[in-house]
């Protein structure tokens, strides 16, 4: 191996220490800022060492074919040793500035989704409730005039109509009873009233 491949091997394994340096101060804080529990953190630093040993040796195979000497540990130790000497802090305040800025635009997103989405989906929601309450009053009020506009050609037709109802009702009368439809029908009218008074009705 001559002593180019060897000094650019040198350098890579530099900015390999200050790269595993950056990995660790940008996981030690979003560790910290996400809360992760206790129980997580060997794991999790079981994962960043061996990530940052096969990237490393990902570099190796790279530069000089995985040959392994003395001077790659001490530039992966310089390298690092640099780094927090001189970068440690800058990187945990910028990634601290970066996760600060993504929370604050993801509430910007979240409030912009509420403004735009949500509180005009319930608007429409309210609007059309209170349309339906106001044309079924309408239609109510409309059949019941036309019941009373009716009910004098009703009774004629009832007058009429009487000496034919009669025997046929002493027939069905007792069929009627056994099938009990005007029960049905109260039942079926106050099930109706009671969700009338739930869509449209004070609660």
């Amino acid at each position: 191996m001559n002593l180019s491949v060897q000094f650019g091997t040198l350098m890579m394994m530099l900015l390999s220490g200050i790269g595993m340096g950056v990995a660790f101060d940008s996981y030690r804080v979003v560790s910290n800022r996400l809360h992760i529990g206790r129980l997580w953190i060997p794991i999790l630093d079981l994962l960043y060492w061996l990530a940052a040993t096969l990237i490393v040796f990902r570099v190796l195979m790279a530069n000089n074919d995985g040959e392994v000497r003395i001077y790659i540990f001490l530039g992966l130790l310089i390298g690092i040793g640099f780094y927090f000497w001189l970068f440690s802090s800058t990187v945990i305040a910028f990634v601290v500035w970066l996760i600060e800025t993504i929370r604050k635009l993801l509430r910007f997103l979240v409030r912009c989704f509420e403004l735009l989405v949500i509180k005009p989906l319930l608007m429409l929601y309210k609007l059309v409730r209170v349309l339906l309450g106001f044309a079924l009053a309408i239609s109510l009020f409309i059949v019941k005039l036309t019941g009373q506009l009716l009910r004098p050609f009703w009774l004629l037709l009832a007058w009429m109509l009487r000496p034919v109802v009669r025997p046929l009702w002493r027939v069905l009368e007792p069929y009627w009873k056994r099938i009990d439809i005007i029960g049905r029908f109260t039942r079926i009218k106050t099930s109706c009233i009671a969700l009338w008074k739930r869509w449209f009705g004070e609660d």
